[in-house]
């Protein structure tokens, strides 16, 4: 039987199709946004209770869920773009090639020595896909809302492979973990400012214009 646990990794895997296959900015953040809730409430699952876990999964919530979708949603709103019209490869090869890293994943994980208290999970697998998945965004989306989506959803490949680890974690290296995640999304919202006012777009391609002088 599927646990709630894998069942829920299900959901992260399909919502790395729909980022992959959408052109739609804000529909990729609110996806990505279901893709933090998601990983808030999976510590619950396979750790005891305990008054840090809560704390930490209403930070993660917080932030991953509300928190940083707002920012990209007021980006998209100031920039005033609603769709990738031209990215460097195409939706289809992006998909295709998500479904293709999303096989190898479940294969290389199936050779690894995991712990036999982890074998039983996905965790190792749908950390791995999400995070080529959010690989495949950053090298094959031109705007630059479209790749901060993609070190979103790679930071939260990174993050579901953490999760089996959290009990050698201490609460400050998972706060720095969320603070890392807030400040990089800090910087590129400024890149994000600049390249749009500079250049009244922002195509990143464009970015190769630029000349010393």
């Amino acid at each position: 039987m599927i646990s709630l646990a894998d069942q829920l990794l299900v959901l992260v895997l399909l919502i790395n199709f729909i980022s992959l296959g959408t052109s739609r900015l804000v529909f990729s953040i609110r996806a990505v946004a279901a893709q933090g809730v998601i990983l808030g409430i999976l510590p619950g699952l396979i750790h005891p209770f305990s008054w840090h876990l809560v704390a930490i999964t209403l930070g993660i919530i917080t932030a991953k869920g509300f928190v940083i979708p707002h920012l990209l949603n007021r980006a998209v709103r100031s920039a005033e773009i609603k769709r990738e019209v031209e990215p460097f490869l195409g939706y289809v090869p992006t998909l295709l090639l998500g479904a293709l890293f999303t096989a190898l994943s479940f294969g290389f994980a199936g050779k690894l020595p995991l712990l036999p208290e982890h074998q039983n999970y996905m965790f190792v697998p749908a950390s791995i896909a999400t995070l080529m998945s959010g690989f495949l965004l950053l090298t094959t989306r031109r705007k630059a809302i479209s790749q901060v989506i993609g070190y979103l959803v790679l930071e939260n490949g990174i993050f579901i492979f953490g999760l089996l680890l959290a009990d050698a974690m201490p609460i400050m290296v998972e706060a720095g973990a969320l603070l890392d995640l807030l400040v990089g999304t800090f910087v590129m919202g400024i890149v994000i400012n600049h390249i749009s006012r500079e250049f009244s777009s922002l195509d990143t391609s464009r970015l190769t214009s630029l000349k010393e002088e």
